[in-house]
């Protein structure tokens, strides 16, 4: 997959793409709504022999359009993005840099210089997908906008229980802890990466030694809690428990300072430095405040074995 990053006035020539099929969005969370979109843009391509394509923004839209600075927190980050995309197969991956100037094209502008002049036969996109200032260009406009240059094919809401699979629905489930149903709508467990970080080795001295997770990029934290996890250590996964929060047990409410720290079974040896990813199973209680130490070892001790038992029933 070639990336190619875009910025406004971008001076990429029609000529040096081969015509293709592109799929438009911004794809946080890259679930089963934008699945459903890239495999499409991708079917289509291998039906006509063209190249494939998804076109992506980054900053958030909001970032850029709010009128007050926003950190913007994502279930897939820019990077996290990439590698989703690619497993599609597709040839070539759009960053379009998302500035004011950008914002301000207008819709027969953006198709003009984005979509006529990259080559592109036919454009897929979500039906709710809008385009150019304010949004004005939209499926229904994109027939006029076209000048007769391509085809387009809106797909059809993706729902799931009656609800529409959506980002805001993931982000939604997530800051409830309910990641086993955020699982069902991105079509995999939500998962983290991140770099093992030298903690205050408390974890080791309960006879409980965890691994302190930095993420590498700005993810959607789920709620605090413990949660049963998988971890990538080295290539190899591992079965473990998550603890994310403030540690009320032992730090000041003072200065509350958000951890991740994932306790791994079966597993010893230094792994400092190491870049890991973190898959969230489900949810096992909520972050309390326990009365020292042996009670809470003693509680530490029965989130693994029910954890342990999740992953037993679970395939």
């Amino acid at each position: 997959m070639e990336i190619v990053m875009l910025r406004h006035p971008h001076e990429q020539k029609r000529e040096r793409f081969e015509p293709m099929a592109l799929a438009l969005g911004f794809f946080d969370g890259v679930h089963k709504g934008h699945q459903k979109v890239i495999s499409t843009a991708k079917k289509i391509a291998d039906q006509h022999g063209w190249k494939s394509g998804v076109m992506t923004f980054d900053p958030h839209p909001s970032v850029v359009l709010g009128r007050k600075h926003r950190h913007i927190r994502h279930i897939t980050p820019l990077e996290e993005k990439k590698r989703l995309i690619e497993e599609f197969g597709v040839d070539y991956l759009f960053i379009v840099r998302f500035t004011s100037d950008f914002a301000a094209l207008e819709p027969q502008q953006f198709i003009d210089e984005y979509i006529i002049g990259l080559n592109v036969q036919h454009v897929i996109a979500g039906f709710d997908y809008t385009y150019g200032r304010l949004g004005k260009g939209t499926m229904e406009t994109m027939r006029f906008h076209s000048r007769g240059q391509f085809e387009y094919t809106a797909v059809n809401k993706l729902e799931f229980e009656e609800e529409k699979v959506s980002s805001t629905k993931v982000r939604d489930r997530l800051s409830n802890g309910l990641v086993r149903d955020a699982s069902d709508l991105l079509g995999r467990p939500y998962r983290m990466r991140g770099t093992v970080i030298h903690g205050d080795k408390r974890g080791r001295k309960l006879g409980f030694p965890t691994a302190n997770i930095e993420p590498d990029d700005s993810y959607f934290l789920p709620l605090t809690g413990v949660y049963a996890v998988k971890m990538r250590v080295q290539d190899k996964w591992f079965e473990g428990v998550c603890n994310v929060g403030y540690r009320p047990t032992f730090k000041s409410p003072d200065k509350p300072v958000l951890s991740i720290e994932v306790h791994i079974f079966q597993f010893n040896g230094d792994i400092y430095g190491e870049e890991v990813d973190v898959d969230w199973y489900i949810r096992l209680r909520g972050e309390q405040k326990f009365n020292g130490i042996e009670e809470l070892s003693a509680q530490i001790e029965k989130d693994k074995q029910s954890a342990i038992r999740f992953f037993d029933k679970t395939p």
